[in-house]
């Protein structure tokens, strides 16, 4: 029971009134006079706290609009702490006790005929394990905690089931007074809950200087961790607040703790970009190349995550930009693959070129895989090698086995980019695959043509197996302005004659599940779904070849139509004297070079003639 001074103290009526009624009523009193206006908003004496939920330690979210001193709030005298759309959702989703809701609207008045009568409510955990005092702690009431506490003093050291005390509740909302008051009567700052979080780390969590001023006074644990290994120094970093930071180093915290993932306050400072806590930790004896256990470095976190400040102020401290993950990837590497412009153009000239060479990729092909243009265009200018090749571990993580930084901008059909690589002098023949077939296949005919300016080899086979008839013809014989520009520039078309069966009767094969490279011209051009074109492609390949013979198979097709029956004169010697003439050019030239015909000394007329310009 309370003495004349303490009720004194607390400001409390004469409560006589009350006695004869019983705890459930009293309590059905409190609830009445509660209820009429339980869902007005808070008034002005109330206020709120909230915070982010932690994010995992290699997993960074946005950059945070920082207060690095937030002046303490008063603590509320009578009102909750609580949100209003905190209280709502509490009602719609669980109904309050009766005692919950005096509580929380910090009626002493009938708290303390409560006490008056001994209640056991005062005492009794609910089914969270929270007595009267962690509801009051919670919610802010100064008030209801002195009664609670000068009643019940042994509810200071109660824990609910998660082996919280009512400190830690109060730190977290940052209820400085109810703080404050748990501290001088005994509650003990250094118990920490299921996951090993004290309050100190609570306050830290929801940053709150004033709550961490009184923990520390009161002799918490400054380098305690919680179950990740995070300290409260993490947190105050990870927030940015820079005077928590300031307090935790004097009070003895250590800049060299590691979580679980191997990460140190300054990484978590470089990773959301807070460049004064940088500063502070490096002054403090941090290590600004300190790795997490993935073997990132700070910098590589600040790059990853384009903080522009944060990446200048660590190379300024001496960040090695060379250091390379577990995966081989350097700071240069992921600011490209993440966009960062400005952060590319201040590690290009401090990032080694053999350290490139031994990660097995070029930043190159990181800005081509991802269509970074802007980047790409950097990274040119800075001479980069324009061919380099991924390593031969970096290359069998893609199926088509790609090796170039050309294929990737081809395999994205990037124009653009492919013509800077191109002018660059990037070779189009160095992949298994070549580029050029990826153009084909998908009836890109800017690209192929581009890539046929550069020298692309219009022969070249899908395998290194050797195969009659061009891959590059059958890829995308149905599209006839890209099999026109394939024979104009030198592709070969006489294989596609050159059938093992001739005028003998061919065998039924089953074309479905056979590679590509293994069919004959034959049987690829009789296919029903050519029908509509197979003339037209027989016709334009006799027009870039000399004596053929048509096999049965062609014949049979040709026959199909009785309008395609010209197109098997074609191949009905003798040959006009022109063409043959043509295709002899064309063959002395040589493939290579049959972009250089309109050079010759000849009639403009005759050239184009040479370069099927016109019939």
């Amino acid at each position: 029971m309370f003495s004349a001074a303490e009720l004194s103290e607390v400001d409390l009526e004469d409560y006589s009134v009350y006695t004869h009624f019983s705890d459930e009523e009293l309590l059905q009193i409190a609830v009445e006079r509660s209820l009429a206006d339980v869902y007005l908003p808070p008034g002005p004496s109330q206020t709120s706290s909230s915070s982010a939920p932690a994010q995992h330690p290699l997993v960074t979210g946005p950059e945070k609009n920082q207060d690095p001193d937030p002046p303490p709030q008063p603590p509320p005298e009578v009102s909750s702490s609580v949100e209003p759309q905190t209280i709502l959702t509490m009602f719609l989703c669980k109904e309050l006790s009766p005692l919950q809701d005096l509580i929380r609207r910090g009626d002493t008045e009938a708290l303390m005929d409560l006490v008056r009568q001994r209640s056991s409510n005062l005492t009794d955990p609910d089914d969270k394990g929270w007595t009267a005092l962690h509801e009051a702690a919670f919610y802010g009431q100064i008030n209801c905690v002195r009664i609670l506490v000068r009643a019940h003093p042994d509810l200071v050291h109660r824990c609910n089931l998660r082996n919280q005390t009512a400190l830690p509740l109060a730190a977290e909302q940052g209820n400085v007074s109810c703080v404050d008051f748990l501290l001088k009567n005994g509650a003990n700052p250094n118990i920490a809950n299921k996951d090993q979080e004290t309050p100190l780390f609570t306050a830290c969590q929801h940053p709150n200087t004033a709550v961490v001023n009184l923990l520390l006074r009161f002799g918490a644990q400054v380098n305690r961790c919680c179950r990740q290994g995070l300290t409260p120094l993490h947190e105050a970093c990870r927030h940015g607040h820079l005077q928590l930071c300031k307090m935790l180093l004097k009070a003895g915290a250590s800049p060299g703790t590691r979580n679980i993932y191997g990460i140190q306050p300054l990484f978590t400072a470089a990773q959301d970009g807070h460049v004064d806590v940088i500063h502070l930790l490096a002054q403090n004896g941090a290590d600004v190349n300190g790795l997490a256990a993935d073997g990132a470095s700070p910098l590589y976190e600040a790059c990853k995550n384009g903080h522009v400040l944060a990446a200048e102020v660590l190379l300024a401290l001496g960040a090695d930009t060379n250091q390379a993950t577990n995966s081989g990837l350097l700071p240069l590497h992921v600011a490209v693959k993440n966009n960062h412009i400005r952060i590319v153009s201040l590690l290009i000239p401090v990032t080694s070129g053999i350290r490139i060479q031994h990660s097995g990729i070029s930043p190159l092909h990181i800005a081509a895989e991802r269509n970074r243009d802007e980047i790409l265009e950097l990274l040119i200018q800075a001479n980069f090698d324009i061919n380099a090749e991924l390593s031969e571990e970096r290359s069998r993580m893609y199926e088509d086995r790609r090796k170039t930084v050309l294929y990737f901008s081809v395999y994205n059909g990037n124009l653009k980019a492919t013509e800077m690589l191109l002018a660059a002098g990037a070779n189009p023949n160095l992949d298994i695959f070549n580029p050029l077939l990826i153009a084909i296949r998908l009836g890109w005919l800017d690209m192929a043509t581009l890539l046929l300016k550069y020298g692309a080899d219009v022969n070249a086979q899908i395998s290194k197996q050797p195969s009659s008839v061009s891959s590059a013809i059958l890829l995308n014989m149905e599209c006839l302005p890209m099999l026109k520009l394939l024979l104009d520039n030198g592709c070969d078309a006489r294989p596609c004659f050159d059938c093992p069966y001739g005028q003998n009767p061919h065998p039924t094969l089953p074309m479905s599940h056979r590679p590509i490279q293994e069919l004959q011209f034959c049987e690829a051009v009789s296919n029903p779904s050519l029908y509509q074109v197979s003339g037209q492609i027989i016709s334009m390949l006799l027009d870039y070849v000399g004596h053929v013979c048509l096999c049965s198979r062609l014949l049979q097709v040709l026959d199909g139509r009785s309008d395609w029956a010209l197109i098997k004169l074609k191949a009905v010697p003798p040959h006009a004297l022109m063409q043959l003439c043509r295709l002899e050019i064309r063959r002395l030239v040589g493939v290579r070079q049959l972009k250089l015909l309109q050079n010759l000394p000849l009639p403009a007329l005759l050239i184009r003639f040479l370069r099927y310009d016109i019939h």
